[in-house]
């Protein structure tokens, strides 16, 4: 889907002020100084100067939602941290607690690692793998408190399910007999793996990530540890809406849920409203010390 074509194919604009229109045949990459790939030349909306998207640091996966300001004019400032308070991170994220829940999770997680230790040599399918928690809790409530900062400077409610609004896509037709070519499925274990993690995740027991905000970008995810390939970290949620419905939305951050046969049947996910961590993802950076 394209999403704000004016503004990444680098037109001729017509002119903000009382000055005559500007000619931008000529536009070219601060960075690389190559005018080649004009669809991927996303221009300053202060200086009006391009910049490849893939030339830029961090890349842009995608044009940015709203206005875009380069380094040299952005005046992004830093959001407020949400409080390090256990408890109201709590209540942010909804997060049930009991001994026995509690109990339970961890006699699940050993027996899953016990399990996947003897299937990720196997060589006929490499299984998915749940994700292994930080064991300071305290550098769990850090990680916590940092999605909750980006989530709240976004003005997103926290959701780790897909929503389904009034005015939107129903549940009804989220039907995966309608995924042109047919939809892939889990096997047993690996959906077993994925409630796993979602059950760890509603207990408190987080993936090792951490979201920072980047003056230039925005907010985007580091890895807080090493993280094994194939690893579960989180489920792309958010608001399900037809794809039709979005073809001029200028969201950075949608993904395809179900491409149908009959374009008016395909579904998109919209995280704008309701999101959790992977709306802040494009690339996770694993990185050694």
């Amino acid at each position: 889907m394209a999403l704000r074509s004016k503004r990444s194919q680098a037109p001729k604009p017509i002119s903000r002020s009382k000055a005559a229109a500007a000619d931008y045949s000529d536009v070219y990459c601060e960075k690389c100084g190559s005018g080649e790939s004009p669809g991927e030349l996303l221009l300053c909306d202060k200086c009006d100067k391009g910049f490849h998207l893939f030339c830029l640091r961090p890349i842009l996966v995608a044009v940015p939602k709203g206005s875009w300001f380069c380094p040299s004019c952005s005046k992004q400032k830093m959001p407020n941290s949400f409080p390090l308070v256990q408890t109201k991170i709590i209540d942010f994220f909804r997060i049930q607690r009991s001994t026995e829940s509690i109990q339970k999770l961890s006699q699940d997680i050993q027996k899953k690692r016990k399990r996947s230790s003897s299937l990720v040599v196997s060589k006929k399918r490499r299984k998915l793998l749940p994700f292994s928690p930080s064991e300071d809790p305290e550098r769990r409530l850090e990680q916590m408190r940092s999605l909750a900062t980006a989530l709240t400077a976004s003005g997103t409610e926290f959701s780790n399910e897909l929503t389904y609004r009034p005015g939107m896509a129903p549940r009804s037709v989220n039907q995966s007999a309608l995924e042109k070519g047919g939809m892939q499925v889990l096997s047993k274990e690996d959906a077993e793996t994925l409630n796993l993690c979602k059950r760890m995740m509603n207990r408190g027991e987080w993936p090792p990530l951490m979201v920072v905000f980047d003056p230039k970008e925005g907010f985007t995810v580091e890895a807080d540890r090493f993280i094994k390939d194939l690893t579960i970290i989180t489920e792309y949620v958010g608001d399900v809406d037809y794809l039709k419905n979005r073809e001029n939305d200028d969201g950075d951050s949608m993904m395809t849920l179900l491409h149908a046969d009959n374009p008016s049947q395909s579904l998109v996910i919209c995280p704008d409203m309701r999101g959790n961590i992977a709306r802040f993802i494009n690339g996770i950076n694993n990185h050694t010390q």
